[in-house]
């Protein structure tokens, strides 16, 4: 998961709890539609200043948002502690077969 991602996503939870729209979001924070639309999809990075202008205008204190995205990193680096056994489980049942065949030691002696 991407700073911006998470970023994004933490935006938008709090945009809809609120009911709001994006372009409502989007004036109040003055900044475009769009480019709400793209910073909430984790497409585009903003930057410090534009993400303070966008918790404001959501009536969000920034600590509250930087901890929702803390809690987004930890779950989903808890997805991916999870799934790492189940890998190494696969490794362990693979067989390793060589790229190409070996040598006949009788072909090389000749």
């Amino acid at each position: 998961m991407l700073y911006r991602e998470a970023l994004g996503a933490a935006l938008r939870t709090r945009r809809l709890e609120q009911g709001r729209t994006l372009q409502d979001v989007a004036t109040a924070a003055a900044v475009s539609t769009p480019y709400l639309s793209e910073i909430e999809r984790g497409r585009k990075d903003a930057s410090s200043e534009v993400v303070v202008t966008i918790a404001d205008a959501l009536r969000t204190r920034l600590d509250a948002l930087m901890f929702d995205i803390a809690d987004r990193f930890e779950t989903a680096a808890a997805r991916i502690v999870v799934e790492l056994p189940l890998a190494e489980d696969a490794l362990a049942d693979a067989t390793i077969t060589p790229l190409r065949p070996t040598a006949d030691p009788q072909l090389l002696a000749a």
